[in-house]
């Protein structure tokens, strides 16, 4: 099962990332839990300075953008 995060603290940007992030995993057809991490002590912990950012299995993918659901099923793959 994936662990997908969206850090950030709850902007217009970040919902449309949980959206895509939902719509990539699902395309694929995968096992996913979607995390929303909005404490700016997590967020830092994980080396982000700009959200919103995406970490899947607690490894930061993408930082500062909403990529479509077709990029983040490349991480998901």
């Amino acid at each position: 099962m994936k662990k997908l995060q969206i850090l950030g603290t709850g902007c217009p940007k970040c919902k449309k990332l949980a959206e895509n992030a939902e719509a990539a995993a699902k395309a694929l057809g995968i096992e996913y839990t979607i995390e929303k991490v909005t404490d700016i002590n997590k967020i830092m912990a994980f080396g982000v300075m700009m959200t919103p950012a995406l970490a899947v299995d607690g490894q930061v993918k993408v930082v500062g953008k909403v990529p479509g659901p077709d990029e983040i099923k490349a991480f998901l793959a």
